[in-house]
């Protein structure tokens, strides 16, 4: 079993920052993308930032120049800073692995959840 476990949401101003953080745990071969999901009350969840194990990034253009994804591989950690936040950034952000377990096909992880709300 795998497990991704969040961390760093919360509440914070427009124009502030935060940083968000995932860790994975478990039965682990191998990383392969790992990524950064959102959903705001009353739509889908969308991807926000996503990284490959090898360090290449894509973002969704609502947050470009904004948030940057990164990674630790020797921790299965993977980290989400962002800056110049909008109240249109509020939504609960889910963090997403795709694993190898070392036998099998990989599988997509997710997450719990954290809540980042951006208000005055």
């Amino acid at each position: 079993q795998v497990q991704l476990v969040e961390s760093g949401g919360g509440l914070v101003q427009p124009g502030g920052s935060l940083r968000l953080s995932c860790a994975a745990s478990g039965s682990i071969f191998s990383i392969n993308a790992m990524g950064w999901y959102r959903q705001a009350p009353g739509k889908e969840r969308v991807l926000v930032a996503a990284i490959t194990s090898g360090g290449n990034t894509n973002y969704a253009d609502s947050v470009k120049g904004r948030f940057a994804i990164s990674r630790d591989n020797a921790k299965n950690t993977v980290y989400l800073q962002m800056n110049s936040l909008k109240p249109e950034d509020t939504a609960v952000y889910y963090c997403n692995a795709d694993v190898n377990r070392g036998w099998g096909p990989a599988l997509d992880y997710w997450g719990q959840g954290t809540q980042v709300t951006v208000s005055s």
